[in-house]
């Protein structure tokens, strides 16, 4: 089984998003072989709690404006630090970097194919680490 269109659509809308917010290291996986409660992983950080917070703020905007879609479950927006959206096809991390460098999820679903990501994430991706 591979996600479906939908799942990565959404996940190529978040993922433009969080780059338009600044997010590092966006990356998504195709967990739907592993997991049966979702289509796919979208995980990404930010340099502060604020940051984390306009990323989510950001993510949860576009996929509603452009996909109609809202999450059955938030987690984690009180503090800040790693927010948990919930969209059933998808799921998304937002980690402060500390967290996510603590945490490694990647290394989790490092066997799961990656979902390519939007030329325009990857040129943010490149532009920020230049800017280094």
């Amino acid at each position: 089984m591979t996600a479906t269109e939908r799942s990565v659509q959404l996940v190529r809308i978040a993922a433009e998003a969080a780059a338009e917010k600044l997010a590092d290291d966006i990356i998504a996986y195709d967990v739907s072989d592993q997991l049966v409660i979702t289509d796919a992983f979208l995980l990404c950080s930010a340099s502060n709690d604020r940051q984390v917070r306009a990323v989510v703020d950001e993510i949860e905007e576009r996929l509603r404006v452009e996909a109609d879609a809202k999450p059955v479950r938030r987690e984690g927006e009180r503090e800040g630090r790693w927010v948990l959206l919930d969209y059933l096809d998808i799921v998304i991390h937002v980690q402060h970097e500390e967290d996510r460098n603590f945490y490694a999820l990647e290394r989790l679903w490092k066997d799961c194919p990656a979902i390519g990501l939007p030329e325009s994430v990857k040129r943010v991706a490149a532009q920020r680490g230049a800017a280094r």
